[in-house]
């Protein structure tokens, strides 16, 4: 979204995805996407040498990005396993093997033929419902961008070689370019495009510099050494602010950090509300390089650990033994503390190129997460069987995705009893005993939730998904984005009605989506009874800081009058009123984003 003042563009406002404030002078990067200029048809005696040309640039690229590996700083060694995503993307037959037989068979040039393959695969990933899976297309996205550049023969604009302090302003930057920045002297970046999810914004918490992306028009507003002030907490961003804007963003830059630092402090406390109840805080995690720092920012388990990236690394459907290392690590880790493994949650045409893809008009609607498990049940069993054999190694619980009515729960829990059996017979370790729960995230099993409880031992709202398909909004679609609205009272009823079913049948209760991160969510959360929040592990302080601020009892008093409004403008006004008044240092510091 972009504000106009006087006239001229004065605010862009886009998404943040590292926090902090700075102010600085932007320098503009080159790197937009390389345009073919040049799409030819070759002669048979051409393709030998065609070939050579793309093997080449696949060479150098290999080389680049091995070098920027080697070279990450020590602030990002823990996430050197994108570049190496990146390495395994260019080695991918789905890219460049279907490049090299694009150019032997249809006798194309190779940046054609790449062209082709990358839009080919680019079909595919739209049809993932998945936003952390789906923005995965834009790894595949750099990887064929620097081939391109390097079958060009382009240089790289030196983006590691910047030596003034600035603020960096580009179409697009790859986890490979944010791991070369120099955190020295960039001070932070924005850009075009880009999601809340992208590895891209991952780098950028680790290097802990602000940044924001998915600006649209970045690049055509700002001029090279334009005065910037980067809200990487609301994500906006101000050009050639006048001494007044600045003068206020000082402050809230020196409050912000001084307040992080002291919430982060206190991050190994307990969140225990004003009046005794014990909140418990636990960690969203997809890579099993993460699982280091939970315990860092004060987590106190996983809430939810997403196993796709285990299938989606690999070439092949990982086996047993592979899935089970990767889980008994993590739940050596985090002993004692609780380990919520979450199934599988793909669709079979996005897992190891081993099944074909599955053309479906309507693929959020389709042949996904526990559809695709029942549908595979060796696949569905390889994965539970590995879960049950970790769970020895400390406290693991199984997390069913997708779940929309009692006849695939039941199903479901049939095959974890075939994999039990199948380990007995094995004579194989396991917990009999483990915790088996679903995630409530269509509006089908909110309705059957009373149904469902009597079958489980704990839920976990899906708030993202619950709240995309409740109310038909895309939050991936710029388009529609706007509509993704936790605050709407639909949302919140739905919320509530699944709270009243766990209270009733006495099972647990997690909210696993962004409004466990949510310092605006946080005082309704617990004012429904809410006990476990998992969320981004770097939210964790700040969000056991909001839960120690509050009495559940004043909560619990104001739930009629949230339940009375009608509008989500009207719930999220009224909760920013309220945290200013419970903990007004949280818009101070720049956390509510005012």
């Amino acid at each position: 979204m972009t504000e106009y003042q006087s006239g001229t563009i004065r605010k862009l406002s886009g998404i943040a995805v590292s926090p902090g404030i700075i102010i600085g002078k932007a320098h503009l990067v080159d790197r937009k996407t390389v345009k073919i200029l040049y799409q030819y048809l070759i002669g048979e005696e051409q393709v030998k040498a065609e070939v050579a040309r793309f093997e080449n640039a696949l060479e150098t690229t290999e080389r680049q990005l091995t070098r920027v590996k080697n070279g990450m700083a020590d602030l990002v060694k823990e996430h050197a396993f994108i570049i190496e995503s990146h390495l395994m993307i260019l080695k991918d037959s789905m890219l460049t093997g279907s490049t090299i037989r694009r150019i032997d068979e249809e006798k194309i040039n190779a940046e054609w033929a790449l062209k082709k393959s990358l839009e080919e695969i680019r079909g595919i990933f739209r049809q993932i419902e998945d936003e952390y899976i789906s923005t995965r297309i834009t790894d595949v996205e750099n990887v064929a961008d620097r081939i391109l550049r390097n079958l060009a023969g382009e240089d790289s604009d030196g983006i590691g070689e910047i030596n003034e302090r600035v603020i960096i302003v580009a179409h697009d930057l790859s986890p490979a370019d944010t791991s070369e920045l120099n955190i020295e002297k960039v001070m932070g970046f924005i850009t075009d495009a880009g999601g809340r999810t992208s590895h891209t914004g991952i780098i950028a918490q680790a290097l802990e510099i602000p940044a924001i992306v998915g600006l649209e028009s970045a690049t055509d507003a700002v001029q090279e050494g334009d005065l910037l002030i980067v809200d990487g907490n609301s994500g906006d961003v101000v050009i050639n602010p006048d001494d007044s804007e600045i003068i206020h963003y000082q402050e809230r830059q020196l409050g912000y950090e001084e307040y992080k630092s002291s919430i982060a402090r206190i991050s190994h406390l307990p969140a225990v509300t004003s009046d005794g109840h014990r909140i418990n805080v636990s960690a969203n995690v997809e890579f099993l390089e993460e699982v280091a720092a939970i315990k860092e920012h004060g987590g106190e388990g996983i809430g939810l650990y997403r196993t796709e990236i285990l299938y989606l690394r690999s070439r092949k459907l990982p086996s047993e033994q592979e899935l089970f290392e990767n889980y008994r690590e993590v739940a050596e880790i985090m002993a004692p503390a609780c380990v919520t493994i979450r199934t599988l949650d793909l669709g079979g045409d996005k897992i190891a190129g081993s099944f074909e893809l599955m053309n479906e008009a309507n693929p959020a609607l389709g042949m996904r997460a526990i559809r695709f498990c029942l549908k595979e049940p060796a696949i569905f069993k390889t994965q539970l069987k590995a879960i049950l054999r970790a769970s020895i190694y400390g406290q693991v619980q199984i997390l069913f995705p997708m779940i929309s009515g009692l006849r695939e729960l039941l199903d479901a829990k049939e095959l974890l009893d075939q994999a039990k059996r199948e380990l007995e017979r094995e004579k194989v370790d396991f917990d009999d005993r483990i915790r088996i729960g679903i995630m409530i995230e269509v509006p089908s099993a909110v309705t059957m939730a009373d149904v469902l409880a009597a079958h489980v031992d704990f839920f976990s709202i899906g708030t993202n998904d619950l709240i995309q398909y409740a109310l038909a909004s895309d939050r991936i679609n710029e388009h529609v984005a706007y509509m993704f609205e936790p605050f709407h009272p639909a949302i919140l009823r739905m919320i509530k009605q699944v709270v009243m079913a766990t209270k009733e049948a006495g099972i647990g209760l997690s909210i696993c989506g962004e409004m466990a991160g949510d310092p605006l969510c946080i005082f309704i959360l617990v004012a429904l009874g809410i006990e476990d929040l998992s969320l981004n592990s770097r939210s964790i302080p700040l969000i056991k800081k909001i839960v120690r601020s509050l009495s559940r009892k004043e909560a619990e008093k104001d739930l009629e009058n949230i339940f009375r409004l009608k509008t989500a403008d009207e719930v999220r006004g009224y909760m920013m009123a309220k945290m200013q008044s419970i903990v007004p240092e949280l818009e101070e510091k720049g956390y509510l984003g005012g």
